[in-house]
This record gives C-alpha cells, structure tokens and sequence, in this order.
C-alpha cells in the first residue's frame, strides 16, 4: 500500500479565490502530498462578521478549487484572536494526523518567521523588558511586540515582519506548533498580489518581476458589495468578480445562487440591537461575553439606544486600546462566554472533527483518517450526541446556533438552506 501523505491548510476561503488555488497548487508541488486538507472557519470568521457566503458554498467551492477534505473549525476559535484561531487550526490538524502545516506568509522566509515565534513562545528576560519599554511609550501591543523583537534580535526586518497580517498569522502558526511540540512541518508559501487588507481590485496577471498577482480577499469582498445591483440582474458578472476566481469555484458560487445574497457586517444590526436590549433588560453582565470588557461594556451600555448600523457602531466604540470590537459585538450577538472558551481551551481546542464536504477520489483519504485520527469524526450531525462527551457536544451545539442564526439572515434574503441536522456532507 502507498503511503499517505497529507497536507493542511487552516483557511476561512472569505470567499475562495485564485491565490487560494494557487496556495493549494504550491503546497502539492513543494510537499508531494497526495491530499490537502483544508480546516475551514464555519459561518462567521475572525474580523467578527458573517462570511461573505455560507459554509456549505465555500466548501463547495474550495473542493473545485483543489482540496479533497474540509473541516470546519469551531465558531469559539474562528472568531477569536489570531493566537486562538491558530492553537485551535494546530490543533484539529494534528489530532487528524496530518503530516504537513502549510501557510501563506509575506515573507516566504521559514527561518525568520521561525526564530520570531521562538522568541514569542520562550518570551525571554530581555525582550520582556524591551516590551515593556515600548508599552510604556504609549506603543500598542503589537507595534511594542514587533519593535522588542527587532532590537533583542539586531534584526530590524523583524519589525516590518511582525507588522504584515499574514507574517503575524504564520508566526502564531509557528508558535502553536512549538507549544504542542508538534511533529508537522511547517512550510510557508509566500503570498502573491495584493496585501492582506488591500480592496483595490487586481487582474489576474504577472507584475513587472514575473510574479502572479491575485487580488485580495477583502477586495473581493468589495467589488461584491458595491456591484450588488449588476450581480442581482440577468447581465454578466462584473470582470473584477470573475477575473480573480478559478471557474471551478465561480461556477460553484453560481451553482448554490450565493452571489444573490451575500452577507456582510451591518446585516448584523438588527440581532445586535435586539441582544444588546435583551441583555440589558434582563441585566445580564455584558463583560461575560468573550472580548467585552467591563469598560468596553460600559461604553457599549450607554449607547445602546443609538441604534446605529453595525459599522457604525464599531466606529463609535474604538479606541486606540480596542481594536477588535467586532469580534466582541458578535460574541455578544452568538452569546459566546469568556469561561465558556475557556472550557473549550480544556478540551484542547478541537475534541472533534466536523467534516464539511470531501472529493469522491479522497476515499483513501477518508480510511486514512478514521485509522489515524485521534479524535471523533462527524458526518452526520444526528449521531453526534452519541459520539461526543457533553462537553465536545456544547462546542458542536454553538456551531448550530451560529450557522442557524446565519440562516435567519439569508432566509431574510430569500435564500434557504436546509438546517444544520438536515444539511449533508458536500460530496463532490
């Protein structure tokens, strides 16, 4: 029998693009993995939004674009911090035995990314004290983080390194890794194209040095929002929208009618405005909830009768000491508890694998798993209970309620998806 080798790629496809398809050509050409799985973020992901498209459509479309598995990652971690979402991805890969941990990077450079995450786990007496110099000098966290870094180092493209989203999600890959002493192999592939957080659209072309260049997911993201009047007729897609996906994935955004409801951040003002007056109401604590604190709490509080757009509010609550309020509005909205997150940290994370979609050819894949996998897999939703502690069940259970809420929203749109006990497995 040949061996198996696999290849994991922790995502949220918001929505899936050619960089994405890219990323997964790369990790088969460099690694001669036989398999990629892709551990997908459910319905909401890390900005503390809805994604653009349900799960089952960007399952659907990360399968046509070339991964044979996808696995979703638990809404508590998905929807949390960088370090959280990471430990979380680390975690669920591992536990499936998986032999290869790839990432996308703006630097492409392992070594470098490697010995800042060394630094970050070990958190020496000299960086400490550098850390602590920067915060003092009014620094954010990260911009003190990146700048003790450098100087413990002699390195100053550790800084420049520290501030780039994806560089700051590979070294908290990294980090993850060294805590679990982890036998997976980190491999990095550098990102290609626009920046991370770059909506200026991008054709799908070779720049002035021969690289491809993709445009980002929030661009994309961007074109969809403001070209909603051209999506919703009968004429052809805006040029920017097709140009940056593989047409395997566009036809599966065509496919499941997805384009005609998107959702995005301030479709969240109506059930937030409702959870904050019923909270209050009921004069539930607001700092229980992941991410609030007492005096982002309080803030919120006062300004509970404003009812502005979600947008909006997050607007009117940041400060330079709060810049996630996001993720701390949508954990209010989902319910989702500091000591609830930190039952699930207990649990190390992921106490299951909940299997979105997978290739018919991935069958060896599947028999692999089952063989290998030292947690539970889920398939179907029904047996669930049967399978999982309670614990792992109330993990799972949020996941439901999340996606469901998601649903409302959708449904609101005049789109339907079957629940998540009705729902199957995408088989492609």
């Amino acid at each position: 029998m040949n061996t198996i080798k696999t290849a994991g790629i922790i995502a949220e496809y918001n929505p899936f693009h050619n960089g994405h398809h890219y990323q997964i050509e790369q990790v088969r050409r460099q690694t001669g993995a036989n398999y990629v799985i892709a551990v997908m973020s459910g319905d909401f992901v890390q900005r503390g939004e809805p994604a653009i498209f349900d799960k089952y459509t960007r399952t659907n479309m990360a399968l046509r674009g070339g991964a044979d598995l996808v696995v979703e990652l638990p809404t508590l971690f998905a929807t949390s911090s960088a370090e959280d979402f990471s430990a979380c991805g680390v975690a669920l890969l591992e536990k499936l035995g998986t032999d290869i941990l790839c990432f996308g990077s703006e630097s492409g450079n392992l070594e470098l990314l490697q010995k800042a995450a060394d630094i970050l786990v070990a958190e020496p007496e000299g960086w400490s004290i550098l850390l602590q110099k920067y915060l003092k000098q009014g620094e954010s966290y990260p911009s003190a983080r990146s700048k003790a870094c450098a100087e413990y180092t002699r390195e100053p493209e550790l800084s420049e390194l520290l501030s780039s989203p994806n560089n700051i999600l590979a070294v908290e890959y990294l980090k993850a890794l060294r805590r679990r002493n982890s036998s997976m192999t980190a491999v990095t592939i550098r990102r290609e194209g626009a920046g991370y957080h770059d909506t200026a659209p991008a054709p799908a072309c070779r720049n002035s040095d021969s690289r491809l260049f993709f445009a980002s997911a929030s661009a994309l993201r961007k074109q969809i929002l403001e070209q909603q009047s051209r999506i919703c007729t009968d004429g052809p897609l805006p040029a920017v929208i097709t140009d940056q996906m593989p047409p395997s994935a566009l036809d599966a955004l065509l496919t499941e009618d997805a384009l005609t409801a998107p959702l995005f951040a301030d479709d969240l003002t109506g059930l937030l405005n409702y959870r904050l007056l019923s909270a209050i109401q009921k004069q539930e604590d607001l700092s229980q909830f992941s991410d609030l604190s007492p005096e982002l709490a309080a803030r919120l509080t006062k300004q509970a009768l404003q009812f502005t757009p979600f947008g909006e509010r997050i607007a009117q609550l940041k400060t330079r000491s709060y810049t996630y309020i996001s993720r701390a509005l949508l954990h209010l909205i989902l319910g989702m508890t500091t000591e609830q997150t930190a039952q699930a940290k207990v649990l190390d994370y992921a106490p299951y694998a909940r299997i979105l979609g997978f290739k018919k050819s991935a069958g060896p894949l599947l028999s692999h798993l089952r063989e290998k996998s030292r947690i539970p897999l889920i398939t179907k939703t029904a047996d669930a209970r049967n399978i999982l502690s309670p614990e792992a069940m109330s993990i799972l259970e949020t996941d439901f309620y999340a996606s469901h809420l998601y649903h409302s929203l959708l449904a609101s749109k005049g789109r339907v998806i079957r629940n998540e006990y009705t729902k199957s497995v995408i088989v492609l």
